[in-house]
């Protein structure tokens, strides 16, 4: 089942975030399986981050490369919102 994820942390700016991308596609999980969408949004000084993924379970084999990557950065996510997805409409 396809869940959406959504993250608010207490705070990460738009250096901090773009820092984590590119530290996430050096380690191959730039577009990780069973991800299919990703946004990061909200103003410069707090970005918060919207997925949408196939499964619980590749959400979490996502998550043992994302986390210590995170820790690396000082950044604390604090904890997802994971609900399932009812409908995707894609353009």
């Amino acid at each position: 089942m396809a869940i959406g994820v959504y993250f608010s942390p207490p705070s990460v700016n738009a250096q901090q975030y773009d820092e984590v991308m590119k530290q996430l596609a050096a380690a191959g999980a730039g577009s990780p399986k069973g991800r299919s969408y990703h946004s990061g949004f909200g103003p410069a000084d707090h970005l918060m981050v919207f997925e949408v993924w196939d499964s619980q379970a590749d959400f979490d084999a996502f998550g043992a490369i994302l986390m210590p990557i995170l820790a690396k950065n000082g950044i604390d996510p604090g904890q997802p919102d994971i609900m399932p997805i009812h409908n995707v409409i894609k353009a």
